[in-house]
């Protein structure tokens, strides 16, 4: 009992002298040591455990595997760590950056890691593997378990586990020491041990749980201490265990100390770059690593994946030593110059730099501790190259030679046309679509077939094309134009001129640069009644008489009064000017609303007004919403004779790309609209005039004569004021034709913000010339 009670308090001591944390985590480590007896005596001066001292004489501090180590050693008399036990460390911290990196970083400009150290940043993936075999090698020692299984004459299998001596006990054999045999010599030498006692039986042994070694990690490590590792871990492993060498610590000149002696010394940049191990020897327990503080130290930056901090092989280490280690010299960086900055103490300044040559001569060239070598990057230029680019079938850089011309570059027309035609040209026989969405398309395919075509391909500018050369002499661009149509179509010697390295060929469209209008390609679309309606390229300069009559001319039906034009161009114009006058009316509004604001705090008269201002306020906001809605339709006005109704007749105007035309069959009526008590359709008879349709339709109450216009079939207005005389006289003879509007606006009794504006575009004609709105609008406003 005494003797447990010591082996208590033995334990009790290692574990008071951890942190307050690991008390906590261990505080129940003395009772479960004081209730484990195992049956074995131990003595209580053979568990008196002290911490071990560090090269400096100071203790370290025991670790969490050294409270596993003394929990398992209160069980079972061993200090081996229990199954499958693996070292209990906080991951590597990350080491800040040394005084080298620093000073890279002012000179590079970016902070350069250190080579090898990202290796460590998961230690647990370099931990010795205790599933494997033992190898033949493999030493045993204290904490070892062997399986042992004998068959003869007395069967029995049992467990033996290696005391602090190196002994087992086997049955009726006694004490046998087998410290010290590899795992080859085992079977044998147990089989040695039991023919002194037992005759014709056959023994069998392998290795159960192997024991635990307790190793030290020292020196510029980025956690020094003590490990608890597997007894088939390597140097390797514990430096993976102790997360490496700090950024001070050397790679290169790694120690393995064992009973005051170094046994091997490594390389890590040897494991790293080259996967090789031979220095990499098993630990035993007791070892000491040692790692050194850093040694010479070189940085490589620039054009080199592998640009980091490199310590300096002891002896001499050239560039080509240390470029190898990142895979050589990059193709990405020059050859004939590299920059290394190097210090020399001894000169004021101390730091100077030199240009070297990454030849044989130039890697052989011995580097120096504080060297910074910069790769520089290859010039992106071509030696040999001519690029093609724009509206082509490739935009490609291609091969130059001597001679080579545009020709060689673009040989046909085959090499204008862009994947992008046949891609839209393979869109539309796609399937795949339903029914109704196939019936769909087919009605779009003829309803937007002018936009189909247009967009279909990039129209070829084939007057201008351009070659970009850079002038060596002024060190500016140049640009060579040449006719594009001439040297490929014609084949024309003057055009296709002759291409030097590094040119840049470029084939426009038409849409790049705006050409005159007799060569632009222009589709228009004409619809009616017209021989042959459909979408048609016009000819240069050609007009809308011209073109009816190239197609075959009109149908008897045909209403050439009501010809309706729409145009791309106008309906721009017209929009703005519609977006202007929203504008305004806006702006009037936010005006009107400071106003009512104003009025609203005042008694008496002001409140009458500021009712009012409410009111216009509330209209006026209407009215821009309404404006918003509306869209300018393009119409351009013909203003043709409506005595002359004839193909003659019609205005010797060009033709746009986009033009819309609508030859209209004789409608039979004519409509009234607005402030008038019968808004509908009239039927037209030869002779009616505005006074019959005004009989017809009779005005209201409201209604301003004064305003009255006739909206004309062709787009034209015929106002009141734009005749002699008053109501009654020459505007009521005005004679109607086929599908004339009369109008009648409302009367405007109360003046507001926005009947002012309206009467600043003088009247409705004129709102409806500039902003291109048809009479459905006029009846919103």
């Amino acid at each position: 009992m005494l003797k447990l009670i010591g082996r208590s308090l033995a334990v009790m001591a290692l574990a008071l002298s951890v942190s307050l944390t690991a008390q906590a985590q261990f505080s129940l480590a003395t009772g479960t040591a004081g209730s484990a007896t195992g049956g074995t005596s131990i003595d209580a001066t053979d568990t008196a455990i002290t911490a071990p001292a560090s090269p400096a004489g100071k203790p370290l501090q025991p670790s969490i595997a050294d409270l596993a180590a003394a929990q398992n050693l209160a069980k079972t008399g061993s200090d081996a760590p229990p199954p499958d036990a693996a070292p209990l460390r906080s991951p590597a911290r990350v080491s800040a950056p040394n005084q080298f990196q620093r000073f890279v970083q002012e000179t590079t400009g970016r902070l350069l890691p250190v080579y090898g150290s990202d290796l460590f940043s998961n230690p647990q993936n370099y931990a010795a593997n205790t599933a494997v075999p033992a190898p033949d090698n493999y030493i045993l020692g204290p904490g070892d378990q062997v399986q042992l299984q004998v068959s003869g004459p007395q069967d029995f299998n049992t467990t033996l586990v290696l005391d602090r001596n190196g002994q087992v006990n086997l049955p009726k054999v006694g004490p046998v020491s087998l410290a010290g045999v590899a795992v080859r010599d085992l079977e044998q030498t147990l089989t040695s041990h039991l023919g002194k006692v037992f005759t014709n039986f056959k023994a069998s042994a392998s290795l159960g749980r192997l024991r635990g070694i307790q190793v030290y990690v020292v020196g510029q490590a980025q956690q020094p201490g003590t490990f608890q590792l597997s007894s088939l871990s390597t140097l390797v492993n514990a430096l993976f265990a102790s997360g490496g060498p700090s950024a001070n610590g050397s790679m290169r000149a790694i120690q393995l100390k064992r009973g005051g002696k170094t046994i091997t010394t490594i390389d890590l940049y040897d494991f790293i770059a080259k996967g090789d191990k031979s220095r990499d020897l098993p630990l035993l327990a007791g070892d000491v690593i040692v790692i050194p503080p850093v040694g010479p130290r070189v940085a490589v930056a620039g054009a080199f994946d592998q640009a980091a901090i490199y310590e300096l092989k002891p002896g001499s280490t050239s560039v080509a030593d240390i470029l190898n280690l990142g895979g050589g010299v990059p193709a990405l960086a020059k050859s004939k110059k590299a920059l290394l900055e190097r210090i020399n103490p001894d000169s004021t300044p101390a730091r100077s730099v030199k240009e070297i040559v990454l030849n044989t001569q130039g890697l052989q060239s011995n580097l120096q501790d504080g060297d910074v070598l910069m790769l520089l990057d290859i010039s992106p230029a071509f030696a040999n190259a001519v690029t093609l680019q724009g509206v082509v079938a490739e935009r490609i850089r291609s091969s130059w030679f001597d001679g080579m011309r545009i020709l060689d570059l673009i040989p046909d027309r085959e090499a204008l046309i862009t994947p992008d035609y046949y891609k839209r040209k393979n869109v539309l026989v796609q399937k795949g679509e339903s029914i109704k969405d196939a019936a769909d398309k087919s009605k779009e395919a003829g309803a937007q077939i002018d936009t189909r075509i247009r967009s279909m391909v990039d129209q070829i500018n084939w007057e201008y094309a351009v070659i970009e050369r850079l002038d060596r002499d002024k060190l500016s661009t140049q640009l060579i134009p040449f006719n594009l149509g001439k040297a490929v179509v014609q084949k024309d010697p003057a055009h296709n001129l002759a291409l030097l390295p590094g040119d840049v060929v470029t084939i426009l469209s038409q849409t790049d640069l705006r050409l005159p209008q007799e060569r632009q390609s222009r589709l228009v679309r004409l619809e009616g009644e017209v021989a042959a309606p459909g979408v048609y390229q016009t000819l240069p300069g050609e007009t809308l008489p011209q073109l009816i009559k190239r197609i075959g001319g009109l149908t008897p039906q045909a209403y050439v009064f009501g010809t309706e034009l729409n145009r791309e161009s106008v309906k721009t114009r017209q929009q703005a000017n519609l977006d202007t006058l929203i504008r305004r009316l806006e702006a009037q509004s936010q005006s009107q609303q400071g106003s009512l604001v104003a009025n609203r705090n005042n008694t008496g008269a002001a409140d009458q007004t500021a009712v009012i201002l409410q009111l216009q306020q509330a209209q006026l906001k209407s009215q821009i919403e309404r404006l918003k809605s509306f869209k300018s339709n393009g119409r351009l006005s013909l203003e043709l004779d409506p005595r002359n109704p004839n193909l003659a007749a019609l205005p010797d105007l060009p033709l746009e790309d986009g033009d819309r035309i609508l030859v209209p069959s004789i409608p039979g009526y004519v409509a009234a609209f607005g402030s008038v008590n019968n808004e509908n359709m009239f039927i037209y008879r030869n002779g009616k005039t505005v006074g019959d349709v005004i009989k017809s339709a009779g005005l209201t109450e409201d209604a301003e004569p004064d305003q009255a216009f006739v909206l004309r079939a062709d787009g034209s207005i015929i106002a009141r004021n734009d005749r002699s005389g008053w109501f009654g006289s020459n505007f009521e003879s005005v004679p109607m034709m086929p599908g004339d509007t009369l109008v009648v606006p409302a009367q405007m009794d109360r003046e507001s913000r926005y009947n002012a504006i309206i009467r600043g575009f003088k009247d409705w004609t004129q709102i409806l010339a500039n902003l291109g709105l048809g009479v459905a609008a006029l009846n919103s406003l």
